[in-house]
C-alpha cells in the first residue's frame, strides 16, 4: 500500500513546540523519509498479537494489534508484556530517534491501527516499570491519524501525526497530561506506531536482535 510521500527535506525550524508546561511535547515532521519501506518491514516482521479487552464480563478481541521489543519486559493494564528481541528494523529506526532527541530508549512498544476504526483511549504512560520523568518518543508510519492531549485542569489540544513524524514527551507531561487516538471512520489506510521507552535499570535482561 502507497502513502503520500511529502518531498522537502527536514529543517529544524520545522519541529512545533506544542507544551510546554507540566512537561514537553516536541513535534518533529517528515524526519523517516522516504518511509514505505519502514512501514512495509515493520508489517512484515514484527510478530504481532491480538489483545483482549474485558467488557460486561466478557473478553473481546481489540482491532488495534501491538508488539512489544527491547530488553525489558512491560506490565500495564494488568498485564506482562514480555519482550521479543530487538529486529534490525527497529535498531534502525531506534538509533535515528536516539541522534533526534539524544536519549537513550531501552524498549518500544508498537500499535498497529488497521484504519479508522481502530484507536486507544484517554490515558497517561505512567507505569512504574517505566523512568519517571524520561523522554518517550512516539513514531509515526502510514495513516494520518489526531492526536489529542487533555491537561487534567481541562486544557486540550490536537494534532495530525503525519507518516515519519516523531512526537517526543517528556519531563513531567505523564504526571498532568493524558492522551489518546481517537477513532476516525473516514480513514481506511493502516497506521503503525511505534513509542521507545526508557525503562527501569531493575528490568532488564540481555538481548540480542533478531537474525
Amino acid at each position: 500500500m502507497n502513502f503520500e510521500q511529502i518531498e522537502q527535506p527536514l529543517r529544524l525550524e520545522d519541529q512545533v513546540q506544542l507544551i510546554d508546561r507540566n512537561g514537553s511535547v516536541i513535534y518533529f515532521p517528515r524526519i523517516f523519509h522516504p518511509s514505505q519501506h519502514y512501514f512495509n518491514r515493520l508489517n512484515t516482521d514484527c510478530c504481532w498479537q491480538t489483545e483482549t479487552v474485558k467488557v460486561f464480563g466478557q473478553w473481546h478481541p481489540l482491532r488495534r494489534q501491538t508488539a512489544w521489543y527491547g530488553t525489558a519486559n512491560y506490565r500495564y493494564s494488568g498485564q506482562v508484556k514480555t519482550a521479543q528481541p530487538w529486529l534490525p528494523v527497529l535498531l534502525e529506526i531506534k538509533a535515528q530517534v536516539e541522534e533526534l532527541t539524544t536519549d537513550t530508549y531501552h524498549a518500544v512498544l508498537l500499535n498497529y491501527y488497521p484504519d479508522g476504526l481502530a484507536g486507544i483511549g484517554w490515558h497517561a504512560d505512567d507505569e512504574r516499570d517505566l523512568n519517571p520523568n524520561a523522554a518517550i518518543a512516539s513514531v509515526s508510519f502510514g495513516a494520518t491519524r489526531r492526536f489529542d492531549l487533555r491537561h487534567r485542569d481541562g486544557e486540550t489540544l490536537s494534532i495530525n501525526l503525519e507518516d515519519g513524524s516523531v512526537l517526543v514527551m517528556a519531563g513531567e507531561l505523564q504526571q498532568y497530561w493524558k492522551h489518546q487516538v481517537p477513532v476516525q471512520r473516514k480513514i481506511k489506510q493502516p497506521r503503525i506506531n511505534l513509542t521507545f521507552r526508557s525503562m527501569k535499570s531493575s528490568f532488564h535482561f540481555a538481548s540480542s536482535f533478531h537474525p
